[in-house]
């Protein structure tokens, strides 16, 4: 039977060696072997793909494509080529996208297998060897030093001064410090200091570890079964869209079925001539360039976004975080800048606040009674500069630290305390280690001094020091009030370093006796600052209506003290993942809501979360950075990963990519993903009554047996000719005034809300009667039914350009200067189309392909002038209805509570 144990996190090494039948030693060939046929080699499976023909197909198998090749066979019935071949290629490059985009799970799982280690060192038959990562067998016993990308999951049997970066797991910013004593079963990932995990990477210190579990079974195996088993929801554009498709193919083929009965068995009409006059509604009705004119809008998002450091990895996501009400994020490098920074310092006869950015070696440090801080601080800073062996350099106009990040924090506060190493020499230095938990270094200063300097852990120090650095010089420690005061600095979030000093004398230049008769100079107090961008951006959330809730792995406090920077609303409440996994999912679903920071929070808790804010009807946009992300981000509605810091992994799960990991990129993206889906509602507002239009004259002729008023091979025409240039024009559309103060629409908002369908009753009612008036009125004074066809048709687009000016701006007034002005696309698109009906018109070639006759110039200006006189009712309307609206909602400000409810 396969070896395992439960929980070897809480079980001693001891016991660890007992229950996989190994020793410290190592194990021998033949066990390896048969451990290796019974485990299978340490690596993650690899998931069953379709075929790829089979993939590629089944991007037809849809409604929408349906209605495409139907509309591509009616075209070529009809004998129209060329916008047969439009909407094949429409469908085709449709198909080829999802194709292209599909499988992004199993790409995700892939990028999480290239992040295993390739190699390990272990110990078998007492004997050290480098082998394959893959050849690890649980029971095997592994050696870490820095550097190592840790191959298995291991319980720890030794470690010294072992630190383990484990942020692809855990979330948290900083190394975890590791030991070899059990913790308790229930503990958080985080907390599970006695544990080695696989993928995880060695900082500091070395360590040997027994190997409990390889390739799936590891922690980092177990995510990749979740992102496996996690279904991708679909975004509310594509169901939108899906279920849009479904009832415009019924109502087509009901109504073509009825007129195709009403004209063979009511008028008697031939069958052939009323087929091909059905068929010729049917295509009018079509909107067979929604699709193109709503791809290429979407792909101009795209463009957009990225202008914004957002990268679209597929195009319907660009109207998800559109409508996105809830952002889930991560706090590390989202929130904060991903460096340490000393905010807070303590003397034994002040408080100071050090402002600054990241590791830049400059702000202030502000002194709370209003004395001289640098003065006040020396002692620290020295303390800080001197026992300290990261260096900080600035490159291309950005500050990094090379070594420890925290020690990289003190660098910077020297610096702005006005403290350098010019003169200082170091002789000795006693490193930090996870036992001592402090640093020590014997420095001799510019006039020969030598002093001793110890940094550590605040409770470590207090046992080291007899005295403190008061206002006169020496005075003795008052261990209450430096215990108050790092329990004060601790509970805002911040990590606490003390700092100790004294005269080296002749015995101590190997820093002998440097565990007692300090003298403590003060504490200070570390912490990952918030981005002063992301403070903006998420009071600009707030103001358009979006939560924005904080899901790390790092503790509670930590939380606690960014969600007050960042503006977080109610900071106070706080769910830690111990508390989630006690809750059942109704439990969570409903203190999901009111709860805006989950600290030390596991893969399994995010994804718990995701589905409890959906359970809500919330459209969620969840970003992450490490492995432990993947799942959470695959099942949001949105999921979005960090360009810089970001895992492969997280990045093929997710459908936006942060480039700069700034948290104010995810607001411009939905200010740009509102603009998105308004310029996709104009488009759907412009398109739908043209359509109806043209399909209700055709069916009031059939109906009252008269001829048609444009004819079909003229309607095809319009269709390609506007949909290319008018429809397009709307896809450039800025963002309108007022975009990002307005609440997130509903999951279930449709795209026919009840104004469309009243603007598509509205405008249809007014396309038929205007162009069966004017169909009428050529035939009154006798002209040919060319003439009489052309002046339709021509009405036609004429009508379809004001409704575009209309459209514009559908939720504000037409009569401006600036919506008078357009955009450089809108007028480029009324120029080609009125140039693309000139041609038609009046040159003879086209003449004879489309059955056109020349229009006077009398019936042209008369064909403008209609048009005014259209638009100008459309915005009569427009005002009326918000007219009516805005007096609505006073009434309703007004109105006593009770009466609104």
């Amino acid at each position: 039977m396969p070896l395992t144990i439960s929980h070897p996190h809480a079980q001693s090494g001891e016991d660890c060696l007992h229950a996989f039948k190994t020793t410290a030693q190592g194990l021998t060939s033949d066990d390896v072997n048969r451990r290796r046929a019974e485990h299978g080699p340490n690596m993650l499976p690899r998931p069953r793909r379709r075929p790829l023909i089979l993939r590629f197909l089944l991007h037809f198998h849809n409604v929408l494509m349906y209605v495409l090749l139907g509309g591509a066979a009616v075209t070529a019935m009809l004998g129209h080529m060329v916008d047969t071949w439009v909407i094949l290629a429409v469908v085709l490059v449709n198909a080829v996208m999802g194709f292209v985009q599909e499988g992004r799970a199993e790409n995700a799982m892939a990028a999480i297998r290239q992040m295993l280690a390739p190699h390990a060192s272990v110990l078998r038959a007492g004997q050290r060897i480098s082998i394959e990562a893959g050849d690890l067998v649980p029971g095997d016993i592994v050696l870490i030093e820095p550097g190592d990308r840790v191959a298995a999951d291991l319980r720890l049997l030794e470690a010294h001064g072992l630190f383990i970066q484990e942020a692809i797991l855990t979330g948290e910013s900083l190394p975890a410090e590791k030991a070899t004593a059990p913790v308790t079963a229930d503990a958080v990932l985080g907390d599970r200091t006695s544990m080695a995990f696989s993928g995880t990477l060695v900082t500091a210190g070395t360590g040997r570890g027994i190997v409990t579990a390889t390739g799936a079974a590891t922690e980092i195996g177990r995510i990749s079964g979740m992102l496996v088993g996690v279904e991708g929801l679909q975004t509310p554009l594509v169901l939108q869209m899906d279920r849009f498709a479904r009832w415009l193919t019924v109502i087509i083929l009901l109504t073509s079925g009825g007129l195709l009965t009403f004209g063979h068995y009511v008028r008697h009409i031939e069958f052939e001539a009323i087929f091909m006059s059905v068929v010729s509604l049917a295509v009018a009705a079509i909107p067979e360039a929604l699709p193109a004119v709503m791809t290429i809008t979407l792909a101009v998002g795209v463009q957009a976004m990225a202008r914004r450091n957002a990268i679209v990895r597929r195009l319907p996501a660009i109207e998800t975080i559109g409508a996105v009400s809830v952002i889930c994020t991560d706090k590390t490098g989202t929130l904060t800048r991903n460096e340490m920074m000393v905010a807070s310092a303590v003397t034994a006869g002040a408080r100071f606040t050090i402002s600054g950015d990241g590791y830049v070696p400059q702000g202030d440090l502000t002194r709370e009674d209003g004395g001289s801080a640098e003065s006040a601080l020396a002692d620290i800073a020295r303390a800080a500069l001197l026992c300290n062996d990261a260096v900080l350099h600035q490159a291309d106009d950005t500050w990094r630290v090379e070594g420890d990040p925290m020690e990289g924090a003190l660098l910077s506060f020297a610096a702005k305390a006005g403290e350098t190493r010019e003169g200082w020499t170091r002789h000795h230095e006693i490193p930090f280690d996870a036992q001592s938990r402090y640093m020590a270094v014997l420095a001799e200063a510019p006039d020969g001094v030598q002093q001793m300097f110890v940094k550590g852990a605040p409770e470590r120090l207090l046992e080291m020091c007899t005295s403190q650095v008061g206002h006169t010089g020496q005075e003795p420690l008052d261990t209450g009030f430096w215990q108050a005061q790092a329990d004060r600095i601790a509970a805002r979030g911040q990590r606490v370093l003390a700092f100790a000093q004294r005269p080296a004398t002749g015995t101590d230049t190997a820093l002998t006796g440097i565990d007692k008769d300090l003298s403590l100079t003060g504490l200070v107090g570390l912490i990952d600052p918030p981005r002063a961008e992301a403070i903006a951006a998420v009071a600009e959330c707030h103001t358009a209506g979006i939560s924005v809730k904080m899901i790390t792995g790092d503790h509670a406090g930590t939380a606690a003290a960014i969600g007050r920077q960042i503006g977080l609303k109610n900071p106070g409440a706080i769910l830690t993942g111990a508390e989630i996994e006690r809750m059942d999912d109704a439990l969570l679903a409903v203190e999901a809501l009111g709860t805006n920071i989950f600290a030390r929070t596991s893969p399994e808790h995010k994804l718990r979360l995701v589905k409890a804010l959906q359970a809500n009807d919330l459209i969620v946009a969840m970003t992450g950075d490490g492995v432990n992300d993947a799942p959470a981000l695959k099942r949001a509605d949105i999921g979005v990963a960090m360009g810089l810091t970001g895992t492969e992994a997280t990045k093929e799960a997710a459908a936006l990519v942060l480039a700069d990991d700034n948290f104010a990129s995810i607001t411009a993206a939905v200010r740009e993903g509102r603009t998105v889906w308004d310029n996709i509602r104009k488009v759907i507002s412009w398109v739908l009554p043209t359509s109806a239009g043209e399909a209700a004259t055709i069916a009031a002729a059939l109906v009252f047996g008269l001829a048609l008023p444009i004819s079909p091979i003229q309607i095809l025409w319009v269709n390609m000719i506007t949909a290319v240039t008018l429809g397009l024009a709307l896809a450039y559309e800025p963002a309108e005034p007022g975009t990002m103060r307005r609440p997130p629409r509903q999951r279930n908002a449709g795209l026919l809300t009840g104004g469309l369908v009243w603007h598509v009753i509205f405008v249809t009612a007014l396309f038929l009667a205007v162009i069966f008036g004017l169909f009428l009125y050529a035939t009154e004074l006798g002209y040919p039914l060319a003439l009489a066809q052309t002046m339709s048709m021509n009405m036609l687009v004429v009508l379809e350009i004001f409704h575009l000016f209309y459209i514009r701006n559908i939720s504000g007034t037409s009569l401006t200067l600036s919506a008078v002005k357009g955009t450089p696309a809108v007028w480029a698109s009324v120029i080609v189309a009125t140039a693309a009906q000139f041609i038609v018109t009046y040159v003879p070639a086209a003449q004879a392909i489309f059955g056109t006759h020349a229009v006077s110039l009398f019936d042209g200006l008369l064909i403008i002038f209609i048009g005014i006189m259209f638009f100008a009712v459309l915005e009569a309307e427009k005002q009326l209805r918000l007219t009516l609206t805005s007096t609505s909602d006073q009434a309703n400000a007004r109105a006593p509570r009770h009466m609104t409810r």
